[in-house]
């Protein structure tokens, strides 16, 4: 079991995001989004790309808690292992 740090927050690097991550096409149009909310993965990838912390967020949205962050995180790096996110080349001037 691994434990890290991000923030003030600890994270359980073992924790299976698919208890937290749900798809259902009658909410958000079938995006990812956190079980029982309206809350979509992207929405929260926005608002960190956007300089949002991890404390903004969960003081932002009571409802999220450190454990939907953490499936989140969870859920966005098996995409990226996966190869389930694309990466597209960079844009070059012609």
């Amino acid at each position: 079991m691994g434990i890290y740090r991000s923030g003030r927050i600890l994270y359980n690097s073992d924790m299976d995001w698919k208890d937290y991550i749900v798809a259902d096409p009658a909410v958000l149009g079938g995006k990812p989004a956190i079980r029982g909310t309206r809350i979509s993965v992207e929405f929260v990838i926005q608002r960190l790309a956007q300089g949002w912390t991890e404390s903004e967020l969960l003081e932002n949205y009571p409802r999220l808690t450190a454990k939907h962050l953490q499936a989140v995180f969870a859920y966005v790096q098996e995409c990226i292992e996966d190869g389930s996110l694309i990466s597209q080349s960079p844009k070059t001037d012609r």
